[in-house]
């Protein structure tokens, strides 16, 4: 089975950062994309970021410049600089491989003076 567990979120002043990892209980060269997805309170989850395995990266126009996705071998990460209220909210990892899709069950990350 499967896992992706995450880790990193916590409270942040506006303007700080912070770093999330992904762990897996399998390689994470293994997936083919991973990803960053996060859900505010009364809101759709939504995509922060994307790592396909090639190298190339994606992002939502809201993180731009601000957000870095990145992996290795054994996690996967996002560089959140430059926080605002407005990312508030709960991040989760996703991963693809082989066919099927798994997803971690989040961390919290409130950005708040």
């Amino acid at each position: 089975q499967v896992q992706l567990v995450e880790s990193g979120g916590g409270l942040v002043q506006p303007g700080g950062s912070l770093r999330l990892s992904c762990a897996a209980s399998v390689s994470i060269s293994t997936f083919s994309v991973m990803g960053w997805y996060r859900q505010a309170p009364g809101k759709q989850r939504e995509l922060v970021a994307r790592s396909f395995s090639g190298g190339s990266t994606h992002y939502a126009d809201s993180v731009k410049g601000r957000f870095t996705i990145s992996r290795d071998s054994a996690m996967a990460y996002l560089q959140m600089n430059a926080l605002k209220p407005e990312d508030t909210a709960v991040y989760y990892c996703r991963g693809q491989r082989l066919g099927n899709d798994y997803w971690g069950k989040g961390t919290l990350v409130t950005v708040s003076s």
